[in-house]
């Protein structure tokens, strides 16, 4: 019985009683309407959607890392609906300015703050630790807190997969990449792309020109002119912008996208691009956020296997075998029956840095500042050991 059908009966009984009162007095008067019932009671207010914000090094236009966040980021909304409402503030420098823009955010009511380059690391831990309320995801770096967590992807999959590629199309054995900050996350895909170019062609070197940044058109630009100049014939970028597959267009030399599909600026050019799909995270941090599972002090690192990394739009311009040998890379890196980083492993120095069938773990792999055989130059500041 519902609680109105409840109140009209006890109403109703209350009539009676007056009515039989009334007439053991002999008043002879007619029972007045019963006043008009209460309303129910209004439905409970629907929860607040959750507040995202998000911090790009980048413009979400530069076809690469930053428009890879933006487009996970378009697909959280897609995924949740109205129980997010979600924003970004693109091109924050890595410095002191980053730590005002994550305390604007917070002060603006997000409760999840993604910052995705390394440089935010130490800005986001100072604000995480005066708002311990806010959550916190930091892209690839390596410290946390009990309202921070960090997350990253496995680029140097994605680099081994193209250097398959590479190995196979170079004519002069001479393939080129412009890395941007030599930091361990760099270092390693320069490595793995060479490793995936050697297990194709042993003959395969690879030369090396820093940019120090990671977004700047003009010097990715000046950078792979300079390596075609000295001898590659395909190149790889640790950059954010489709500057070094156009320079390579126009030369009439063959290159890969990075973190995003960059097939449509270069199509003469383009073999194939290493992408990263920060999605899957994305969904799953939210829905931790929302679930009440969240945790801090935790540390993600997915790749091929997650569905976080992928080379797509693998060019006609690449033998069919040499696709093949490719397609069977990203097959073995998604059943972990490939494993790149497994030894014998010697560095440009002549030293072996991985035993033979010893497994680099995720600590080792961390901590890469050394260019493996086959690798020209030194790491910049890669002697402090």
């Amino acid at each position: 019985m519902t609680l109105q059908s409840k109140r009209s009966l006890i109403r109703l009984a209350g009539w009676s009683s007056l009515a039989a009162a009334a007439a053991l007095v002999g008043c002879g008067k007619k029972d007045e309407a019963p006043t008009a019932a209460a309303p129910a009671s209004a439905a409970p207010a629907k929860a607040e959607p959750l507040k995202i914000a998000f911090a790009y090094v980048g413009p979400v236009g530069d076809g690469g890392w930053t428009f890879a966040h933006d487009n996970a980021r378009k697909a959280l909304e897609k995924e949740f609906g109205d129980k997010i409402v979600t924003s970004f503030v693109e091109k924050v420098p890595e410095a002191a300015d980053a730590e005002r823009v994550f305390r604007d955010m917070a002060g603006q009511g997000n409760k999840l703050i993604f910052g995705t380059t390394f440089g935010y690391m130490e800005p986001m831990l100072k604000v995480a630790a005066d708002l311990p309320d806010v959550k916190f995801e930091h892209a690839t770096g390596y410290k946390t807190a009990p309202n921070m967590r960090t997350y990253d992807s496995r680029t140097y999959e994605g680099a081994y997969m193209a250097g398959v590629i590479a190995g196979g199309m170079t004519k002069t054995n001479t393939i080129g990449v412009v890395g941007s900050i030599p930091i361990p996350e760099v270092i390693r895909n320069i490595n793995s792309f060479t490793l995936g170019a050697q297990s194709v062609n042993p003959k395969v070197k690879t030369k090396v020109v820093w940019v120090n940044k990671w977004f700047d058109p003009p010097q990715e630009t000046e950078a792979a002119q300079s390596l075609m100049n000295g001898g590659a014939d395909v190149l790889m970028q640790n950059t954010d912008s489709s500057a070094v597959l156009q320079t390579a267009e126009k030369a009439g030399k063959y290159a890969f996208g990075w973190d995003s599909d960059m097939t449509a600026y270069a199509p003469k050019a383009h073999l194939a691009s290493a992408v990263i799909n920060w999605a899957p995270y994305y969904i799953k941090a939210t829905q931790d956020a929302l679930g009440g599972t969240w945790k801090g002090d935790e540390r993600s690192w997915w790749g091929v296997k997650e569905g976080a990394i992928d080379l797509v739009s693998i060019s006609d311009k690449v033998p069919a075998e040499l696709k093949a040998r490719a397609e069977a890379a990203k097959a073995g890196l998604k059943d972990g029956s490939l494993v790149i980083w497994k030894g014998p492993i010697t560095g440009n120095d002549g030293k072996e840095v991985l035993a033979k069938d010893a497994v680099a773990d995720d600590k080792f792999l961390g901590g890469i500042n050394f260019f493996v055989k086959g690798v020209e130059g030194k790491v910049p500041g890669g002697d402090k050991k």
